[in-house]
């Protein structure tokens, strides 16, 4: 016979809480047959955090013990809090990684061998501009969080506007085969620049920062992650030159 939880949650016209959804799954994983009750209105919501005397909904109750919201109930089952905690490195991978994969199908679209320099390039490529539109996605924070170790940025300020749009700009334009010299030797300034900002930072300076590469609100903290970033960049504009 299942374990019994009641869920009071709330769901109306206008609303579904997403911890409610998330606690109702939990519970089910966990071998529980969950008492649904939906609040819902506002006024129903209101009246049994009254009743309860609780700040939140959802509320779970098992075997007529309170347990609380999700993040109560994740810890009633021994498991860590939800979501990504302190600084981390996902968003980059998960940039790296799909900018792999995409490097890897366009080669294998092609006819082209899967390891090969084209593919790396194209990786590179790929990297750039799916890193660009993550800094243009809100260019106040990237620039809030850019000027504070970017040797240029620091004393113009514009370029830290600027940055995200030349990055965009080398990226696509790798794609695209546009002629190297229109695309490499500004690949090789911001990069160059990039570089030596960052060794500068978090290997002279010793300072803990947090890495601009992926937006201003990102918690990935800068140093080799940013400097390989950096590096490509040169990497890049070299091959192009040097083709």
């Amino acid at each position: 016979m299942k374990k019994m939880a009641k869920l009071y949650r709330m769901e109306t016209s206008q609303h579904i809480c997403p911890f409610g959804l998330k606690s109702k799954d939990l519970l089910q994983r966990k071998g529980f047959k969950v008492d649904d009750h939906k609040l819902t209105s506002r006024q129903e919501t209101d009246e049994f955090k009254n009743v309860h005397d609780v700040k939140t909904t959802p509320q779970t109750f098992i075997d007529g013990e309170r347990i609380g919201g999700y993040d109560d109930l994740r810890a009633f089952f021994g498991m860590s809090k939800p979501g990504q905690q302190g600084k981390t490195y996902t968003p980059v991978i998960a940039i790296f990684a799909v900018a792999a994969l995409l490097a890897i199908a366009m080669a294998y679209s092609s006819g082209l061998s899967i390891v090969s320099i084209q593919t790396v390039m194209m990786f590179v490529a790929f990297s750039m501009a799916i890193l660009a539109v993550q800094k243009l996605r809100d260019l106040y924070s990237f620039s809030n969080s850019f000027i504070t170790y970017d040797l240029l940025a620091m004393r113009v300020v514009p370029y830290a506007y600027v940055y995200p749009f030349l990055e965009a700009y080398v990226g696509v334009g790798m794609i695209a085969s546009l002629p190297p010299i229109i695309i490499a030797p500004i690949s090789l300034f911001i990069g160059g620049i990039g570089a030596v900002s960052v060794y500068k930072a978090v290997y002279i300076d010793k300072r803990d920062l947090k890495c601009a590469c992926v937006g201003g609100k990102s918690d990935v903290p800068l140093g080799v992650v940013s400097l390989t970033e950096n590096l490509f960049m040169i990497a890049a504009g070299l091959w192009m030159l040097l083709l």
